[in-house]
């Protein structure tokens, strides 16, 4: 059962991907519209500095299925999302505790 869960996990980790250079304006709302185009958002996530609320220019999108995630960003990476190019790439594990 145990090798069952770890391919869960790597399919999971797979349908995981990381959006760079998002404009201040894209909201959690903004980013899950402009990948739904691709199939099922499962979570948006623009991350936000903790002492001001506002963006830090980046976030991360879960898809439902990772054809769906491959192809958003082989279609999204680059392209414009309210008005600035952003950049998408698989998103990778943080390992451990870093810089908080």
């Amino acid at each position: 059962m145990r090798a069952h869960n770890d391919a869960d996990e790597v399919k999971k980790m797979s349908n995981k991907l990381f959006i760079g250079g998002l404009s201040w304006n894209t909201n959690n709302e903004g980013l899950s519209d402009a990948f739904s185009q691709f199939g099922k958002v499962v979570e948006a996530n623009v991350i936000l500095d903790r002492d001001t609320g506002r963006s830090r220019g980046f976030g991360f999108v879960t898809m439902d299925d990772s054809d769906a995630a491959r192809d958003a960003m082989k279609a999204l990476d680059g392209a414009t999302l309210d008005g600035r190019a952003i950049r998408v790439s698989e998103a990778n594990e943080r390992g451990g505790n870093r810089r908080r």
